[in-house]
């Protein structure tokens, strides 16, 4: 594994100079990358996933499908994954995964190893031993599969023991995670008799779902459902083998679109439009509420800028990963940010309300906390040093108030390894520094 990046302990950011102008491109989608590894994995032949996202995320993954018996060989200067597919079957009959701090990799892989014949351990960081996958696990005991969380926490390290996976019908939580359900509409085609999936709570983040739904037909199987409530899964298809092109990452592209809206500036980011399956793009929905401009193409999105940023009230569910970003914004509105129905984000890489809360406060900014959400008040910013908690979207998100106020410094800027391990070199060049 090659992440190439070393950081400080702590960064300090230095502001724009003038408001950006930029055109970026960005790596490949972690969501995608992750759904298209293991759907690779799972189809017959040999697939080449081009533009693949290479961090830490991606890397536990490739690493786990490895020791699972599946050969990936990668190319990282070229951005492209080779996988070898086993047609919906484990090779290996034992495995220890170490999944880091990856939550679709542990639930992905919880699910997938439901398929073998043998026993696999799945655990992680101590961070990812904090974070809920009973649901899962309970799900895939309704269909006769041995699971336990060795701690009895409810969270990894987990431990499944299968024979194989005929199917059936599962009553399922929906309003922790959408990735219980992601994992389980994955290996629905590779069982024997097919899935029922009920969910049993509203379902959070329904835009990842879609998107999984999507990239399943892409490798050739198919997946109703009604309502969003009621999941058919048919058993006994066959994944294809394919060629697949992952489109640049919306949730990485935030950061840049709050950036020319912090600058008042303009930021064009490419490869990632009205055509995208990722509901993050909506995220300049927001900016165009709170006054900026946005330019939608097929092909790519602009956002120009313009100061003051207007306050907004949002329903965030959909588009949660990006409730830092808006948050970090906050203060350059000229009125209040209020962001609800996110609680499931306390269940993140850290507990993301309370962690942008706190770091808000040490601002200087007022903040409300709710249980599901935030009230951010406009105000004066002064200098502290940002924690981040290990939570990549921390240090990325202030980051980017750091380019519109003076002062900021981040602490332990290298944990955007996670996800985008050279997020503050494209900083830089957006800025025009590089």
């Amino acid at each position: 594994m090659t992440l190439h990046r070393t950081y400080p302990p702590r960064l300090p950011i230095r502001p724009a100079e003038q408001p950006v102008d930029a055109i970026v491109r960005l790596p490949g989608s972690k969501s995608l990358t992750n759904r298209a590894l293991v759907l690779a994995a799972l189809a017959d032949g040999t697939s080449v996933l081009e533009g693949a996202l290479f961090s830490e995320d991606s890397w536990v993954m490739v690493d786990s499908l490895r020791r699972l018996g599946i050969p990936v060989d990668v190319d990282e200067t070229a951005e492209r994954m080779i996988v070898q597919g086993k047609g919906g079957t484990l090779p290996a009959t034992r495995a220890e995964l170490f999944v880091g701090n990856s939550g679709t990799t542990a639930r992905f892989l919880t699910a997938m190893t439901a398929l073998g014949h043998g026993e696999y351990l799945i655990d992680g960081v101590p961070r990812m031993r904090e974070r809920p996958i009973q649901p899962l696990l309970d799900a895939l005991a309704q269909l006769g599969v041995q699971t336990e969380s060795l701690l009895g926490t409810g969270c990894p390290p987990v431990r499944v023991r299968s024979r194989g996976l005929a199917g059936g019908t599962i009553r399922l939580r929906g309003d922790i995670s959408s990735q219980y359900l992601s994992a389980l509409l994955m290996i629905g085609p590779c069982t024997r008799d097919g899935l029922r999936i009920e969910l049993e709570s509203p379902l959070v983040s329904v835009p990842y779902v879609e998107m999984t739904l999507a990239v399943m037909a892409d490798f050739g199987a198919i997946a109703t459902h009604e309502r969003a409530q009621v999941f058919h899964v048919p058993g006994n298809q066959r994944y294809r083998s394919r060629t697949y092109a992952i489109e640049p990452d919306a949730s990485a592209a935030s950061y840049f679109f709050a950036l020319a809206a912090a600058t008042a500036g303009r930021i064009r980011v490419l490869n990632l439009g009205t055509r995208s399956r990722q509901g993050d793009v909506q995220f300049v929905d927001l900016l165009e509420r709170m006054g900026c401009t946005v330019i939608r193409e097929p092909d790519a999105l602009t956002v120009v800028g313009k100061r003051p940023l207007r306050g907004i009230e949002a329903d965030m569910n959909a588009i949660s990963d990006t409730v830092p970003t808006l948050a970090a914004l906050a203060p350059l509105a000229e009125g209040p940010v209020v962001i609800r129905n996110v609680q499931h984000i306390r269940y993140k890489e850290t507990d993301r309300i309370a962690a942008v809360a706190n770091e808000l406060r040490r601002l200087g900014i007022t903040v409300e906390e709710f249980p599901d959400g935030l009230r951010i008040e406009p105000g004066p910013v002064q200098p502290a040093v940002i924690r981040t908690y290990g939570d990549h979207r921390m240090a990325m998100s202030f980051a980017i108030l750091g380019c519109a106020v003076p002062g900021l410094e981040i602490d332990d800027p290298g944990c955007v390894a996670k996800t985008f391990p050279d997020f503050f070199e494209r900083l830089e060049a957006a800025l025009g520094r590089r």
